[in-house]
């Protein structure tokens, strides 16, 4: 079982969001933490970074070593995860 480190941004958004989805979330994490590479999962063009869906949320990470840095979570039909992955990147 992988390390979690959530980022700054990832745990702000966290912290924000209903119960209910929070726990979904958290299930989600644990569940990548056992297996970083599940089928629905999808590799980021032009980052080192995967995301997979969770319910209407979308959790951007990367497995470095034995930690699994999640950097951002967001709403999953929204393009500015992408946009916060990028200027985090720079």
């Amino acid at each position: 079982m992988l390390e979690t480190d959530l980022g700054r941004h990832a745990r702000r958004f966290l912290a924000r969001i209903p119960g209910k989805h929070f726990v979904q979330i958290e299930h989600k994490i644990i569940e990548l933490a056992q297996n970083p590479f599940p089928s629905d999962c999808k590799k980021l063009h032009g980052f080192p970074h995967y995301r997979v869906d969770t319910g209407e949320y979308r959790i951007v990470y990367k497995v470095v070593g034995t930690i699994l840095d999640i950097p951002l979570i967001g709403k999953r039909n929204d393009d500015d995860v992408y946009r916060r992955l990028k200027r985090l990147e720079r």
